[in-house]
């Protein structure tokens, strides 16, 4: 047997061993746990022409459902997100699909309309107690590639808004409300993959500090100036990109059924369509922006949409079919960049950033889904899709955000 001496590691073995390790299973399962929760979200939009039927609901009720549900998702993630900056709780998102179990179970069996605003409630509070520990575990299992942390995680989301409206046309319109129970499985399986990736989080964490302290990121060096205007565009953005992404997802279906008369069923499976084109875009735009920045993804995402948003309202039912991938697929690559720009300019708040960035896309959504009702009720859901056509002209926004390694 030979004895190891010192010298027998060269410095090249010594630099393979201190690369920053990508903890993949532990991205996979938070990835998977984002799936799930994602899943359950997406089926109270995915169940409104259900709900709207069954309860004689109008586009207004319809908006204050999405309203009260976003709202509750964002209420506490912030305040989450900074209380546990300050005292990490691995297994808070586990506590937080305990909330969204007790809310899908009891819209099942919702028996009046302030019934649903309840159940929608508890769904939206798990939701926020869910996505901030979980933002900051993505960070730190990240290995420096954050684009790609944030990508896998985000997409799992994105997937599992897609499955919301397949499951419906599936399985829930024709066995009717009652069968959201039998999504409890999913739950269930996020909690257990939670309670896993949550014992994980001390290592994944004293990596990424070791790594910071010898790195760019050991404490922020940017002016309080460019972190308030920096923080300041990226809401802006947010709530262009948020709000003409709203009127899909809670109207998408609605617009297909009245203007080209397709089935529940149809307008359901094109609505997953738009979602899994979502999908694939927060991927892409997060392995990407690795590579050429998060500040010329920002820029392609937000406003290179504009075009195809603007035909969109005079298309075809196959040229908006086409439209949608297209659109959806451009939009979406933002989300990861913009929170990868925002932890980068606070990256000692990662929770906070987290909490509040998926706060907003609750708090805005909602806002955006109750004005756009209301707004259809009175000029007609077609018009909508008009107006809303050149919201992605807010992205010019972008010339005010900072660059970042200029500011260094």
């Amino acid at each position: 047997m030979t004895a190891t001496t010192p010298s027998a590691t060269g410095p090249a073995d010594a630099q393979i061993s201190s690369r920053p390790r990508v903890y993949l299973s532990v991205l996979a399962a938070l990835g998977l746990s984002h799936l799930c929760n994602d899943t359950i979200q997406s089926l109270i939009p995915a169940v409104y022409p259900i709900l709207k039927t069954e309860f004689a609901l109008d586009f207004v009720q319809i908006g204050v459902i999405t309203l009260v549900f976003q709202i509750a998702g964002a209420l506490f993630q912030p305040a989450i997100g900074l209380y546990t900056d300050r005292r990490p709780m691995p297994y808070s998102a586990v506590f937080g699909m305990a909330f969204t179990l007790a809310g899908l179970v009891s819209l099942a069996y919702a028996s009046s309309y302030v019934s649903i605003l309840a159940s929608v409630t508890l769904v939206g509070v798990g939701s926020s107690i869910f996505h901030p520990e979980a933002t900051r575990a993505a960070r730190y299992a990240s290995g420096g590639r954050q684009g790609l942390a944030q990508g896998i995680f985000q997409v799992g989301g994105q997937v599992g808004g897609a499955l919301g409206p397949l499951c419906a046309a599936i399985f829930i319109v024709s066995n009717g409300r009652h069968s959201l129970v039998f999504f409890t499985a999913m739950v269930l399986l996020a909690m257990m993959l939670l309670t896993w990736s949550a014992r994980q989080y001390w290592s994944i964490q004293s990596q990424f500090e070791a790594r910071s302290k010898n790195g760019r990121h050991a404490r922020s060096e940017y002016p309080r100036k460019t972190v308030i205007i920096g923080l300041a565009v990226l809401t802006l953005l947010m709530t262009s990109k948020l709000s003409y992404l709203e009127s899909f997802r809670s109207f998408y279906t609605f617009y297909l059924i009245d203007r080209f008369g397709v089935s529940v069923p149809t307008s359901q499976i094109m609505l997953f369509v738009f979602f899994i084109s979502s999908a694939a875009g927060v991927l892409l735009g997060g392995i990407v922006g690795d590579r050429i920045g998060r500040y010329r993804i920002i820029w392609i995402s937000v406003l290179g949409p504009l075009p195809f948003t603007l035909l969109l309202p005079y298309a075809d039912l196959f040229w908006t079919g086409v439209l949608t991938v297209v659109i959806n697929l451009i939009m979406a690559s933002a989300f990861a960049s913009i929170m990868i720009y925002a932890m980068d300019l606070v990256p000692k708040r990662i929770g906070l950033i987290g909490g509040m960035f998926y706060g907003l896309n609750f708090a805005i959504g909602g806002v955006a889904a109750a004005f756009l009702g209301g707004l259809s009720d009175s000029i007609g859901i077609e018009s909508v899709y008009k107006i809303c056509s050149v919201f992605p002209i807010a992205g010019l926004l972008a010339i005010l955000l900072p660059r970042l390694e200029a500011t260094r």
